[in-house]
C-alpha cells in the first residue's frame, strides 16, 4: 500500500479516536478554592442554603438532629435558672426584630444571614466585609492582627476582629448590647452584654462554605453553646438586594403579636 495512503489512514484513525474519546474534565480545577493575592482563601461571594426558605431546594429549619436522636443543644437550653425565668416572661410581641432591630447572632444559626437566608462576603487582604439583606446589616472585620477597640459603644451585632488560622478565618466578636435576641421569629432568646461569639469560616471548595461557631454568655448560660455546623452554597447571583424595614411595615405584626399575648 502506498506510504502516503497509510499515513492518511493512520491520521484519520487517530482523529476519530480523539473525537470519540470522552472529554476529560479537570475536577480539581473546578473545585479548587479561589485565593486572594496574599494566598489566603477568598471567601467572597453570595452565600445561601440553596434556595429561599420554604421553597423547593431551599433551606428548612436547622439543628433538629437526626430522627429519633437527641436534638442538639440550643442557646435557650443552656440558660441558667434566672435567665430561663426571664425568658418565660417574654413572647412574640417582645421580639426586637419587629422593630427592625437585628439579632445578635442569627435565626437559622448563620450569623451572616441575621434573620434572612442569604448574605454576602467581600474579602480583601486587610478587611473582610459581611453583608446581610435584612436591616441593612454589615460587619467590617479587620484581619491585620489588631485588638478589639476600646472606644466603641456596644452595638447590636457587636464588634469583630479576625485572624487566619491556616485556611480557616476566625472571627471574634464582643461588645454587644443587651437589648437584642440571639434569634427571632418566635424564638425567645435574650442575652446579656457579656455575649462572646467565635466563628470559624472555611471555604471547602469553589462553591461550599462551612461555618462553625461557639457562643458564650457567662451571665446567662451554664456553659458555651456550640452552634451546629452550617454548610452554605455559593449562590448563582453576585449581589444581595436591599430589604427595607421600618416600624410602619412591621406595625401590623406587632399589633397581631400583642393581641395574641392577651
Amino acid at each position: 500500500m502506498n506510504r502516503q495512503v497509510v499515513s492518511l489512514i493512520t491520521a484519520v484513525a487517530v482523529y476519530a479516536l480523539v473525537w470519540s474519546a470522552p472529554a476529560r474534565v479537570d475536577v480539581s480545577a473546578q473545585s479548587a478554592v479561589p485565593r486572594m493575592a496574599d494566598g489566603h482563601p477568598d471567601l467572597s461571594g453570595v452565600w445561601w442554603g440553596g434556595g429561599d426558605v420554604g421553597a423547593a431546594g431551599g433551606r428548612g429549619p436547622v439543628g433538629r438532629g437526626a430522627r429519633g436522636g437527641t436534638p442538639p443543644a440550643t442557646f435557650q437550653s443552656l440558660y441558667k435558672p434566672e435567665a430561663a425565668q426571664k425568658a418565660k416572661t417574654l413572647g412574640d410581641k417582645d421580639d426586637p426584630t419587629l422593630r427592625c432591630t437585628p439579632t445578635a447572632f442569627g435565626t437559622l444559626n448563620v450569623s451572616l444571614w441575621d434573620v434572612g437566608a442569604v448574605g454576602q462576603i467581600v474579602a480583601t487582604p486587610k478587611m473582610i466585609v459581611m453583608l446581610t439583606e435584612t436591616y441593612h446589616g454589615f460587619r467590617l472585620i479587620p484581619t491585620d492582627g489588631r485588638a478589639h477597640r476600646d472606644d466603641q459603644p456596644p452595638a447590636f451585632r457587636g464588634e469583630s476582629v479576625g485572624r487566619w488560622d491556616g485556611d480557616t478565618f476566625v472571627v471574634d466578636t464582643v461588645n454587644f448590647t443587651d437589648n437584642t435576641w440571639i434569634s427571632a421569629e418566635g424564638r425567645v432568646s435574650p442575652h446579656s452584654d457579656e455575649l462572646h461569639v467565635v466563628e470559624r469560616y472555611r471555604r471547602v471548595d469553589a462553591s461550599t462554605l462551612e461555618i462553625e461557631a461557639t457562643v458564650e454568655d457567662p451571665k446567662m448560660l451554664t456553659g458555651p453553646w456550640r452552634v451546629p455546623k452550617q454548610t452554605l452554597t455559593l449562590a448563582p447571583f453576585d449581589r444581595i438586594l436591599s430589604l427595607n424595614c421600618t416600624g410602619t411595615e412591621t406595625q401590623g405584626l406587632m399589633d397581631a403579636a400583642a393581641k395574641q399575648g392577651k
